[in-house]
């Protein structure tokens, strides 16, 4: 049996994505991510898709040397927006500290994905689109789980970092 892979239409893209959001809602990221490779695979520069399969990738973190961190860092390093590039970036960062510490990396020692998360939500705050909030609202979090680090009651409370903290967009 021959198993090459066959291309999606590219009129058949914006129902592939919308597949994506659904699978992402089940928790079905092996299904949402293969979606992402045959949209991009139809369009490689498709922006949408480029933004979802990095968004895709970070949901699958788990705070191991086996996370896919370069392939979503380059996804979204590739956005040709720059508040979408610096937002997703600071996403990436956000969730690979909390996936570490998930793992059980010590809190102290991921302290500055979290600074490095925030760093990129203020470069996407000072271009934001009017009337969205969403780098302040992700760099308010961050700081709350900072604060809970330096106060040392992140180890008292792991459930400040559910994987459910950052619902899917």
């Amino acid at each position: 049996m021959d198993l090459k892979l066959k291309p999606i239409s590219k009129s058949g893209i914006t129902e592939a994505l919308s597949k994506v959001t659904h699978y992402r809602y089940l928790n079905q990221f092996d299904e949402a991510e293969s979606i992402c490779r045959d949209v991009i695979a139809a369009d490689p520069e498709h922006q949408r898709a480029r933004r979802m399969l990095g968004l895709v990738l970070t949901d699958q973190f788990t705070g191991k040397h086996s996370d896919n961190y370069a392939e979503a860092e380059s996804l979204f390093d590739g956005l040709a927006d720059s508040y979408e590039r610096h937002y997703y970036t600071g996403i990436l960062h956000e969730r690979r500290a909390k996936a570490q510490l998930g793992a059980g990396h010590l809190p102290h020692t991921v302290a500055g994905h979290f600074e490095e998360a925030m760093r990129y939500y203020e470069q996407a705050e000072k271009i934001r689109p009017a009337g969205n909030d969403d780098a302040i609202l992700r760099w308010n979090r961050c700081a709350r789980l900072l604060h809970g680090i330096e106060s040392g009651s992140v180890e008292k409370d792991e459930s400040v970092f559910e994987a459910s903290d950052s619902a899917p967009f």
